[in-house]
């Protein structure tokens, strides 16, 4: 009888601790086909099903990036790999390609960001006309570049 009523009370608290904790199991299955698939759906075994199908399927890193399959999209430029590495490599000539308002590497880094053809010639003109508050100093480094250009786009 003991034993039985030891049992029933660990039944009782692990039921309750599995409600409670209901919401933030949800909260971590993180983003994928599998949430997709069975995100509205509640309880454990349909939360282990998309947790499982997220991991079989390996797309969370698709996701992430492109800002589908229910994850958040990336928040500004300076998070772009891409970007930073492409700056930080071709710090002089870019710099001379924004001063002139045109050039191949000012086409290279509007093409990293995604502008279309008929806004770079404003892209490019509003960096023109922003070259002082990009490249701050003689100093200054790819990433605070990087982190100016997005500051003078955010601004227009």
């Amino acid at each position: 009888m003991k034993k039985s009523i030891s049992l029933l009370i660990l039944f009782m608290l692990v039921a309750a601790i599995s409600i409670a904790e209901a919401g933030v199991v949800k909260q971590n299955t993180g983003c994928g086909v599998g949430t997709m698939i069975f995100g509205d759906k509640d309880g454990l075994l349909f939360e282990l099903l998309a947790t499982t199908t997220n991991g079989i399927c390996g797309n969370q890193t698709f996701g992430m990036t492109s800002g589908t399959l229910g994850c958040a999209p990336m928040k500004g430029i300076v998070s772009n790999e891409k970007i930073n590495l492409y700056v930080a490599d071709n710090m002089d000539n870019l710099a001379k390609d924004i001063a002139k308002g045109n050039g191949e590497y000012l086409e290279t880094l509007a093409l990293l960001m995604n502008v279309s053809e008929s806004e770079k010639q404003q892209f490019f003109s509003k960096l023109q006309s922003n070259f002082n508050k990009i490249y701050t100093s003689s100093d200054v480094t790819s990433t605070e570049v990087v982190k100016n250009i997005e500051v003078v786009l955010q601004n227009s």
